[in-house]
């Protein structure tokens, strides 16, 4: 398993080929001045699922993150903790009300389920979609 230092609050998987992801996480490097965050590229050549007990499919379905314990968190969660390691702890408080969690976990699903179409990454290969047949898509 890769070194694990602790002066992190949050381990964040990012897909550094989704270009939505990528602006996400330009923005978080910024708002992270006490380096609270550790940055983990999984389209890095060296990253390796494996390492982590997790296949790529778990990485590419869903934003992942871990804690400094070792415990991983997913979906919106990983968001949470993201903004609250950068100052933005009372934000993220109100996104933890039932209405708005509830909404949030759901846009997060659609979003995540539809990311690599969404950003014009989607192939047979990455999304299962048969070109003879436009509705049968499987989504990464």
């Amino acid at each position: 398993m890769p070194e694990q230092k602790t002066d992190w609050n949050v381990e964040v998987f990012y897909d550094g080929e989704c270009p939505l992801c990528r602006r996400e996480i330009r923005l978080l490097r910024r708002l992270d001045r006490h380096s609270r965050i550790r940055f983990s590229d999984i389209s890095a050549d060296d990253f390796s699922a494996r390492d982590f007990d997790r296949t790529m499919s778990d990485f590419m379905d869903e934003i992942q993150g871990r804690l400094p314990g070792g415990e991983w968190i997913t979906g919106v969660e990983v968001f949470r903790r993201l903004y609250a390691a950068v100052g933005l702890g009372p934000l993220v408080s109100l996104t933890r009300l039932p209405g708005i969690s509830w909404g949030l976990d759901a846009g997060y699903r659609v979003f995540a389920k539809n990311r690599l179409k969404l950003t014009g990454r989607c192939s047979t290969e990455t999304c299962g979609i048969d070109p003879s047949n436009p509705d049968s898509s499987r989504t990464a």
